[in-house]
């Protein structure tokens, strides 16, 4: 008896399927977009590999999760329910608290990365990703990564991020969006006030300093070192009264 397939087959082509490969060494990202691209704690280079698709609604704060600009240049364009792209860094950099409304999932590249998230009563916890090691974000938590790699200050680190949905949206919280409205980063409407660049995957050097309105850097929530922890969890709670970081910003 022959086995009967359930799942139509398609057949494609070598060009079509040229369509769907994407070269680390020829992927363009952007370092701008999002509104804390310029904050000098979030300073990053997103790729946008797969998908990422611009979503239907983008205004200050809820945007594409690669920014806007990078969500029109997907490497390989489908929409088939999931994204993919890379995230390049410098250690101590990483984005502010925001939250997204579809699966998260960071994949650890090279270097050491630190995943945290928020807690109703606003502490934070984090693991710490090694190459290879993965972390899944659900929908509407709050949350955030860093580069936290030991060693040289302008060697860049790479996490790989992959998002579900056609369309996805990411917004910052408004404890993050009123940081960067006060530092002049962002207008009223939430759109940064600094223009985005492309950028190859070659960068060996810190990128150069923005030219937006100059804003004294804080240290992200990573810089309070935890009270205890099980395995890598942060169980500290940030302290009555303690000034609050960009990454310490949440949404209530």
């Amino acid at each position: 008896m022959e086995f009967e397939e359930q799942i139509p087959r398609r057949y494609f082509t070598r060009r079509e399927m040229a369509k769907r490969v994407a070269r680390f060494s020829d992927l363009k990202g952007s370092d701008g977009g999002l509104p804390d691209s310029h904050h000098p704690s979030a300073e990053r280079i997103l790729y946008n590999v797969i998908g990422f698709q611009p979503p239907a609604q983008e205004e200050g704060a809820l945007t594409s999760p690669v920014g806007e600009k990078a969500a029109r240049m997907a490497a390989i364009k489908i929409s088939e329910g999931f994204n993919l792209g890379f995230c390049r860094a410098l250690p101590g950099k990483g984005p502010m608290m925001h939250n997204h409304d579809t699966n998260e999932t960071f994949v650890c590249i090279t270097g050491k990365w630190r995943a945290s998230w928020e807690h109703p009563d606003g502490s934070v916890d984090h693991f710490d990703l090694d190459p290879l090691d993965v972390i899944s974000f659900p929908p509407g938590c709050i949350r955030r990564f860093e580069n936290v790699t030991k060693g040289p200050r302008n060697r860049y680190s790479t996490l790989m991020f992959v998002i579900s949905g056609d369309g996805p949206q990411a917004e910052f919280s408004r404890e993050a969006m009123a940081e960067l409205l006060a530092s002049g980063l962002v207008d009223s409407r939430g759109h940064s006030r600094a223009r985005a660049r492309v950028r190859g995957t070659t960068e060996k050097v810190a990128a150069p300093v923005s030219k937006a309105a100059p804003v004294k850097a804080r240290r992200p929530s990573t810089a309070a070192k935890p009270a205890k922890s099980v395995g890598r969890v942060s169980t500290r709670k940030q302290a009555p009264g303690a000034a609050k970081s960009p990454a310490r910003a949440r949404a209530r």
